[in-house]
């Protein structure tokens, strides 16, 4: 028996009631970290893990240690991998096993590196630079004095928050002296001057170096702080370092790295002044001593050049030394005063 074919609403029936299939969700497969090292794979779960025994706890840091310091072929690759893999949280937890303690701390950031490696951690959110701005205060003139970890210490001062920025600033002052005066110190010093955008970071250091200017010009590290400074050519700042330099300039001269920096001294009008002034004011025989003397004699003489180049201005400060010296002139037919006694036979 033939079925009989289906009126126009029937069908229409039908389609309505056809449940609508949908189509097959798109597969997305899980990360399997295929370019990560087993150890590194161990390190990711260990710092998503909210909790962890003693042991793993151990074994995370041991694994931390080798990711951030790790020279071998593909380490900077491995290290960028694991970063990518992490979210804010595990970034925390990870900022937090770096951090906590300071011997362990140190060891990466002394490492070049962990140093590179540690300063890419910074900016990443403010949990973790909050936990870099303790480390930092924590163990400040152990970190500045290294030739590799002081770059962390100024990746932080570009990236920190000016509240954070603003409580190192007394631990900066209250170590400048130590800073300044060792070998990796002075260079982190100069380099925080340099390279820092900030403009109140800046005037602070600075400011250390102004305030510290007298011990700073004696020491062998110490006077290339202040001359960095002056090479600046702030006006401002080579003002204040003279008038802190005030009443010690004859005996800076004396020495090796005063005589450094009473000739910078001598290149700006107003710093001039005051190194003049004062050696006009030294009494004559100790004049001609600084004049023989293996390093004043250099502060003499540029003292009568740059004096005479003021001539018109201050004609006193000029004739004032040729006046004081050329009683003495011959004490000076040495070898070291030899420039000076020639000069001041030129003089008519």
């Amino acid at each position: 028996m033939t079925t009989p074919p289906r009126s126009a609403a029937a069908r229409a029936s039908v389609e309505q009631e056809s449940p609508v299939v949908p189509p097959p969700p798109r597969f997305i497969p899980p990360r399997r970290f295929v370019n990560l090292t087993e150890e590194n794979r161990s390190l990711i779960n260990s710092l998503r893990s909210a909790t962890s025994t003693l042991q793993e706890t151990d074994t995370c840091m041991r694994s931390l240690r080798n990711l951030m310091t790790s020279e071998e072929d593909g380490g900077a690759a491995q290290f960028r991998e694991v970063i990518s893999e992490l979210e804010a949280a595990d970034l925390r937890r990870m900022a937090w096993f770096l951090t906590s303690h300071s011997g362990y701390f140190l060891t990466i950031a002394r490492n070049k590196n962990g140093s590179y490696r540690l300063q890419k951690l910074l900016g990443k959110s403010n949990d973790v630079d909050t936990l870099f701005f303790a480390a930092f205060f924590r163990s400040f003139l152990d970190i500045m004095t290294d030739k590799e970890a002081s770059f962390v210490v100024l990746q932080g001062l570009r990236v920190f928050s000016n509240v954070m920025k603003e409580a190192l600033f007394p631990h900066i002052l209250e170590h400048a002296v130590d800073l300044a005066c060792d070998q990796h110190g002075c260079v982190a010093l100069n380099r925080c001057i340099t390279v820092l955008d900030d403009p109140y970071c800046r005037i602070f250091f600075l400011y250390a170096v102004v305030v510290n200017a007298l011990p700073f010009s004696y020491h062998a590290y110490g006077n290339f702080v202040v001359q960095h400074v002056l090479d600046l050519n702030d006006l401002q700042c080579t003002r204040n370092i003279a008038v802190n330099l005030r009443g010690h300039c004859v005996e800076l001269s004396f020495e090796r790295y005063g005589s450094y920096i009473m000739e910078k001294l001598l290149d700006t009008k107003e710093s001039m002044v005051v190194v003049v002034e004062e050696l006009l004011k030294c009494e004559g025989g100790r004049l001609v001593r600084l004049a023989r003397g293996t390093y004043g004699n250099f502060v003499v003489y540029k003292a009568l050049k740059v004096a005479q180049a003021e001539i018109a201005t201050r004609d006193d400060l000029f004739w004032g030394l040729v006046n004081k010296l050329k009683p003495f002139r011959d004490l000076l037919g040495a070898s070291c005063s030899y420039t000076i006694a020639t000069f001041l036979d030129s003089i008519d």
